[in-house]
């Protein structure tokens, strides 16, 4: 059985992987294996976080830094930091409060928090027990009526933008989690949503094409929607650079390169990979953000050394929500902000805006 969480940081928590580590005490197995757990192989988990160490930082010394800070501005809003809380559904199977104590940690934090479709509070409540900065994650919603209706109603809650999720009509086998029996309770289903109706397949058509692809959106259904608000509209889950420059082309405001944290499709790039191509493709047109395998400060600053504007998390501050609430993913925020300050200070880098590609070094066979 789980253990509850705990009340006081422990000493031994210095960062992510020490959540991690202590996580699996607080986490049922089943819903241990849902958070962990990736498509088909997971070829693509190990991607993302080995592909941070495919690049060194190469430190500069004797800089004066003294007033630096890692602030940074997204759409009008000035943040503490550049770390955004990633959309992860259903936070209660990690803590009994679930997305109220993280986005009151990010609100602490002075930071962003990004509310799934799938949270296990509606979005309303969220809202209204937040004093920070919310954005909404939006998946279409099988037509144009639902997914405006769904809009409407987190405009009218008072998020500050939308997260268009364009990556996942079709979800991939979750080998890891279907091995551990998980189930999603019943009291956490379909809380913001309900369940969208798929048509009925002939006999010899295909469940995925003849089926869910039919209700899925197209390039012509994300062009009208971004027309329908005055919210800015981030795409998540982009890989392409045409896709990334068609995005912006049809009124993106933002784009976040993610492959869903491996869950999605098996066997491709690792975000860290794709990004540096996305970054080139729209040169500064709009914000561009990164997910997947972020575990440390020096992570932070690779991403913005590489074209990000800011950084996205999702399994790590679960982990430290399943193991202290609200505290656990405040500090563990801090933590990562404390090391991206420390990598920043030891590279000359005063501000965000003073990091370049120029202070890493790529790492090759030959130099490893």
């Amino acid at each position: 059985m789980a253990s509850a969480p705990l009340q006081a940081i422990p000493a031994d928590i210095v960062s992510v992987a020490d959540y991690e580590r202590r996580a699996v005490d607080h986490i049922d197995h089943a819903a241990l294996a849902y958070l962990q757990g990736g498509a088909a192989d997971e070829y693509t988990i190990k991607a993302n976080l080995n592909a941070w160490s495919s690049y060194d930082i190469q430190p500069r010394v004797l800089a004066d830094v003294r007033g630096g800070h890692t602030r940074c501005t997204l759409f009008g809003e000035t943040l503490a930091h550049p770390i955004i809380l990633a959309p992860v559904a259903s936070q209660r199977l990690f803590h009994p409060d679930g997305e109220y104590a993280t986005t009151l940690a990010a609100a602490v934090m002075q930071g962003a928090a990004v509310i799934s479709t799938q949270a296990s509070h509606s979005l309303e409540n969220i809202a209204n027990q937040s004093q920070g900065l919310l954005w909404f994650q939006l998946y279409w919603q099988g037509g144009r009526d639902a997914t405006l209706a769904l809009v409407q109603r987190a405009e009218a809650a008072g998020y500050r933008a939308l997260v268009l999720t364009v990556d996942a009509p079709v979800s991939g086998a979750r080998n890891r989690e279907q091995r551990a029996g998980f189930a999603l309770p019943a009291e956490m289903a379909n809380i913001n949503v309900p369940p969208i109706s798929l048509p009925s397949v002939p006999e010899g058509k295909s469940a995925i094409f003849d089926g869910v692809m039919t209700v899925a959106p197209t390039w012509e259904d994300v062009a009208w929607l971004v027309k329908q608000t005055s919210l800015p509209v981030l795409f998540k889950g982009i890989l392409h650079p045409d896709d990334a420059k068609r995005a912006v082309a049809i009124g993106a405001a933002g784009i976040i390169v993610s492959n869903h944290g491996g869950r999605v499709l098996d066997g491709v790039s690792a975000t860290l990979t794709a990004l540096p191509v996305i970054a080139a493709a729209i040169n500064g047109a709009v914000p561009v953000l990164v997910d997947g395998g972020i575990r440390r400060g020096t992570d932070i600053m690779k991403a913005r050394a590489l074209g990000a504007t800011a950084v996205m998390i999702g399994r790590p501050y679960i982990y430290a929500l399943a193991t202290a609430g609200a505290l656990g993913v405040a500090h563990l925020v801090r933590l990562l902000r404390e090391e991206l300050e420390i990598a920043m200070a030891l590279s000359g880098c005063k501000t965000l805006d003073d990091i370049h590609g120029d202070i890493l070094r790529r790492v090759t066979l030959e130099s490893t």
